[in-house]
Formats: structure tokens, C-alpha cells, sequence
């Protein structure tokens, strides 16, 4: 029989959470302090050859030599097997000052072999309204190769078209924030939870000196993702209380019983506030396997006979055992696994038997498959 670990040890992760006490910084962020996305388009020259030759990236490069006083005729076709066009991308953290660096990340568009070796021009970053943010420019740093032999063979390692410039991108505009825009702030709960809000609330209210009781309320809880705190106006006032804040401890509400499935990896995540009803479960299989054995026939030396090359096909039928064991009401994750890993169940069998629960309405907890 095998052992519990044996069994999961590389196809499934069994979770049973401890409540424990968190930091509000680790559980919620303040709405209206986010990130923003910047995306922009720009060409990579200094490539060894391994640009492209594309009608888009063609009308770039003239458009870039306009730009600098240059005109080319319209009938000559450049030869720019060392430019490549490329998309260029990056993320604005909150209250970033122009002057200040971001990553960029620059990804080719076209049939580039590879951006090693080459240097993006400047490039405007832009956010979801149309307006410039960064301006980006730099050499890449490609962790990819790629080689190609004559015959077309390809040799590849990791992802030579996609590059990163460190600090690559200059801030030119700050993005509004709407961090004191009110007389309150807005704590939004990464994992949306009615009671873990409540609990939230409450442990503010009684870490500041609040008495709900008495109408003296400094948080208050307004849906399952929110709980809204009043703050100072001003806004050294503000960066102070919010210091001490997002340092509160409380302990979160426990997550929903849950089972996850991922059948790509057959990795199972099974929460530990999972039960099941009384149920008898049998799981079995029949497995066929077909191989092909080749025998020479071979005649005496002095026969006159022909070499036969002749074929054998075996059939082997291997029926598993099926085991029957039965839940009684209320079964646990522990007693789930020890039952499922005594008849030899792998992860795939398992998530078998997991669905066929919850068709027969025996599972109670959500089953999510991913």
C-alpha cells in the first residue's frame, strides 16, 4: 500500500490552512492606488541580421528617417534585415514622478529570429487614454538564442524576441491618484469575504479607539471587497495614519470549502473545511495493451528458401481491482485522502472520483477545475 506522501508528493498539494493573524497591507490595498498598464510601438536596430523584412516595419523605417530630414525615393526598397518592429511595454507603478525609471519590457511583431544584440529607439509609452507617460529607449538584454542551419534546422533557447530594458523607461507624466481626494479611504480586500470585512472593521475601530456602540465609528464595513476608513485631510496627516494602519494584525475569515483541479498538471488543492456525505464509491479500470513483436524466419543453409520477416502481436488485458469503501456523514479531508490512498488511487483516479461526488450531490464544498 502505498504512503500518503508517495501518492501526492509530485501530483497532488493537499492544503489545510491554519488561521493566523495577517497584516492589513498583505490583505487588502486602497482603492484608487493602483498600477497602470503603458504599451507602445517602436523600432530595434543593431540586430545581426536577424530583423526582418516586413511591409509595416518597411513604412516605419521610412517614417523614422523623415523625421530626421531624411527622404528616401519611393521606389528604393531598404535593406533592413537589422531593424525589427516591435511591441513595447511597461507598468506604471502608483506615484511615480517623472524623472523616475521603470522596466520595460520589448517583444518583436513581425518574423524577427531574434532581438540580441539590438537597441530600441525612442519610444513612446502610452496609458489607456491616449496620452504619453514614459518615453523609453536602451539596449536589450535577450537571455534567448536562436541558430539556423542551412537546411533550415532551428536550434532554440528560452525566447530570443523578447528582451528587457532595466530602467529603460523615464517617467514624463505622474498619474492622478486618488489617494486624498476624500475624507476617507477605501480598503478593498483582496479575497472578497463578508465576515473577513466585519473582522476587518472591528479590529480597526478597536485599534484606533472607535466605540461603534456609541455611533463613533472610524471603519465601516460597506460590502464583501470593501471597508471604508475615515482619514485625515491633510496629506502628511494621511501618510502617517496610513503608516500605522496597514501594520494592524487580524486574523481573515476562512476561505470557503474548495477543491481545485488543474487536469493539465494533475495537481489536487483540497481546502481543508471540505466534507462529504455518506456515499460507497468503487473505482476500477480495464486496461488493454496491444505491442508488435518482429521474428526473422530464417531457412537451413542448404534449403532453397527466402529470409521471412514475420510479425507477432500481443495482446496483454489487465483488469484492476476494484475496492469498495464507504464515507460515513461528515468525513474530513484527512480520512478522504487515507481512504482514496489505501485502494492505490493516482491524482487522475482521484479527480474522478471527486466528480463523480459531486454528480451524486456527496461533496460539499465547491469543485473547481482550472
Amino acid at each position: 500500500m502505498k504512503t500518503l506522501v508517495s501518492l501526492f508528493s509530485c501530483f497532488c498539494l493537499l492544503l489545510s490552512p491554519f488561521a493566523s493573524a495577517q497584516r492589513i497591507k498583505d490583505l487588502a490595498t486602497i482603492q484608487g492606488v493602483r498600477s497602470n498598464q503603458l504599451v507602445g510601438y517602436g523600432l530595434v536596430v543593431g540586430l545581426p541580421g536577424t530583423g526582418e523584412q516586413s511591409p509595416f516595419t518597411e513604412q516605419s523605417f521610412r517614417t523614422m528617417l523623415s523625421n530626421f530630414g531624411i527622404m528616401m525615393p519611393s521606389g528604393l526598397k531598404p535593406k533592413i534585415k537589422n531593424v525589427a518592429a516591435v511591441a513595447v511595454h511597461a507598468t506604471l507603478p502608483p506615484f511615480l514622478k517623472p524623472g523616475q525609471k521603470v522596466d520595460v519590457t520589448v517583444s518583436s511583431m513581425g518574423e524577427a529570429k531574434s532581438l540580441n544584440g539590438g537597441t530600441l529607439l525612442q519610444t513612446f509609452l502610452k496609458g489607456l487614454d491616449g496620452e504619453i507617460y514614459a518615453v523609453a529607449q536602451g539596449s536589450l538584454v535577450v537571455s534567448g538564442f536562436g541558430v539556423e542551419g542551412a537546411d533550415g534546422s532551428r536550434v532554440i533557447n528560452n525566447i530570443p524576441t523578447v528582451g528587457l530594458i532595466p530602467n529603460g523607461g523615464i517617467v514624463e507624466r505622474a498619474v492622478p491618484s486618488g489617494f486624498s481626494a476624500n475624507d476617507y479611504l477605501t480598503l478593498n480586500l483582496n479575497y472578497p469575504d463578508f465576515t473577513t470585512a466585519k473582522i476587518l472593521a472591528d479590529t480597526i475601530n478597536q485599534r484606533l479607539g472607535a466605540d461603534p456602540d456609541k455611533g463613533y465609528r472610524i471603519a465601516t464595513p460597506i460590502d464583501a471587497a470593501s471597508v471604508r476608513v475615515s482619514a485625515p485631510r491633510e496629506i502628511g496627516q494621511r501618510v502617517d495614519f496610513m503608516a500605522v494602519l496597514e501594520n494592524f494584525e487580524f486574523t481573515p475569515a476562512d476561505a470557503p470549502a474548495r477543491v481545485v483541479i488543474n487536469s493539465r498538471t494533475g495537481t489536487i488543492v483540497i481546502g481543508k473545511d471540505v466534507r462529504l456525505l455518506p456515499a460507497a464509491i468503487t473505482h476500477g479500470g480495464l486496461t488493454v495493451t496491444i505491442s508488435e513483436n518482429t521474428d526473422v524466419s530464417q531457412p537451413n543453409a542448404l534449403a532453397q528458401g527466402d529470409t521471412v520477416v514475420t510479425g507477432q502481436s500481443v495482446v496483454d488485458v489487465d483488469l484492476a481491482d476494484s475496492r469498495m469503501f464507504k464515507f460515513d456523514p461528515g468525513v474530513t479531508l484527512d480520512e478522504l485522502v487515507r481512504a482514496v490512498n489505501e485502494v492505490g488511487a493516482a491524482p487522475g483516479d482521484l479527480m474522478a472520483i471527486l466528480e463523480a461526488l459531486r454528480q451524486a450531490g456527496a461533496l460539499q464544498g465547491q469543485l473547481v477545475v482550472i
